[in-house]
């Protein structure tokens, strides 16, 4: 994925045909701003651990709700914690995440 990809194309859940299932997916973008929030808030006040919790939630929990594409680079955040990277390599797999969050939407493709 280019980093142009990475901040332009809207990200819209592979639930979100199933009739049963898309109500989830559309909570979950409704609590997306609150999980970024509170990914900026671990990592703005070093609590590196509440941070790798954090991403390694969305890392599954992301992928439960059918938005796939973030459940790689919520692992690299996670990993990249885990393994104690320097604070400049976590903030920058931090904000790739980031971007992503800010471009899951609710509903399909028009």
């Amino acid at each position: 994925m280019t980093h142009d990809t990475l901040q332009s194309e809207a990200i819209y859940s592979s639930l979100a045909t199933d009739p049963d299932l898309c109500e989830l997916a559309e909570m979950y973008v409704d609590e997306m701003p609150d999980k970024i929030v509170a990914l900026e808030t671990a990592f703005s006040s070093g609590d590196m651990e509440a941070l790798r919790q954090k991403a390694h939630q969305l890392k599954g929990a992301a992928g439960s709700y059918g938005f796939d594409q973030l459940t790689p680079y919520a692992a690299a955040l996670e990993a990249s914690i885990r393994n104690q990277q320097p604070p400049d390599h976590i903030c920058d797999a931090l904000n790739q995440v980031i971007t992503l969050c800010r471009r899951v939407r609710s509903g399909q493709p028009q």
